[in-house]
């Protein structure tokens, strides 16, 4: 959950960025450079959040696992 949120963040700062230099209208190159930045900027936050997704679903399987080796020492230990 805390990648998402830093992934979103890291997309939101490099959209301001593109956003806060400012788009002439007289210059093409700019504004293509612009949407260009604007583009990897929203692949990264869904690479960010994919990865993130994948790190929640392996902790899932981890505390699971946990779970079930805890419920298995318990019953060896009461014998």
């Amino acid at each position: 959950m805390r990648l998402r949120s830093i992934g979103a963040s890291a997309a939101g700062l490099m959209l301001v960025t593109v956003i806060g230099t400012g788009c002439p209208s007289g210059d093409k190159g700019t504004a293509t450079r612009a949407e260009q930045a604007a583009t990897r900027a929203e692949d990264a936050a869904k690479r960010a959040e994919s990865a993130a997704s994948r790190v929640e679903a392996a902790a899932q399987r981890a505390e699971a696992a946990a779970e079930k080796a805890e419920r298995a020492f318990g019953r060896s230990t009461r014998k």
